[in-house]
């Protein structure tokens, strides 16, 4: 396979990796509904950070490490486990507290600077949590990269990947950050709130629970 054939053919595995449901796509529409669509695409920002933190790790083999340190590897799911934890924890303990859209809207700029730093802050975060994707990274370019990549795959994937990532969360963010959205989760706020918090601390326990499994 070419570097070509090669650089496209992981755009499109890591596309539909991206495109599965999970806790990054569940953060980035929570915050793009219960808070604004400024903070929904700054958590956008944060996970297509994380993409590309992932691909240039992936690039230089350190994924290869982790894989064979059987230690660090269990180390690393139950440490992104716990963090899963702990926002569906924080989800579900404010889930019962109100909140205006008036206000959202009103913010002064400060204040809006400060939630879109603590969004795109969520969202790196979340995606450096979790351990699948980042082995997930690390396979799909140990399968499709070739063995010496020229310098090319290097200064094309990052990128390029971040586009992917922070495309698709911000085509999230501007989809659940539309009025009729925002309508229904000031209704339903403690409900959506708590089944979105049920979903994480789910997927963290399962990472926790899982932890000893070298599969991904």
């Amino acid at each position: 396979m070419s570097a070509a054939s090669a650089v496209i053919a992981i755009l499109g595995a890591v596309f539909l990796g991206v495109i599965s449901p999970g806790p990054s796509f569940i953060v980035v529409a929570r915050n793009a509904i219960g808070l604004s669509r400024r903070a929904g695409l700054a958590t956008a920002l944060g996970m297509g950070t994380g993409g590309v933190i992932f691909s240039g790790l992936a690039l230089l083999g350190l994924f290869t490490l982790l894989a064979q340190v059987q230690w660090l590897y269990i180390g690393l799911k139950i440490a992104g486990g716990l963090y899963l934890v702990y926002i569906g924890y924080r989800m579900w303990r404010g889930a019962a507290e109100p909140l205006s859209f008036d206000d959202l809207q009103n913010v002064a700029v400060p204040t809006a600077h400060t939630h879109s730093l603590r969004a795109y802050w969520v969202g790196l975060t979340t995606q450096l949590s979790n351990p699948k994707a980042a082995i997930v990274y690390a396979s799909i370019f140990a399968a499709l990269l070739p063995q010496h990549p020229p310098a090319r795959c290097y200064a094309v994937l990052p990128p390029a990947l971040f586009a992917i990532e922070a495309g698709w969360y911000a085509a999230v963010a501007v989809l659940f950050s539309s009025g009729g959205a925002r309508q229904l989760y000031g209704k339903a706020k403690a409900l959506i709130d708590r089944v979105a918090a049920t979903a994480i601390t789910a997927l963290g326990l399962r990472l926790i629970l899982t932890a000893h499994r070298t599969g991904i």
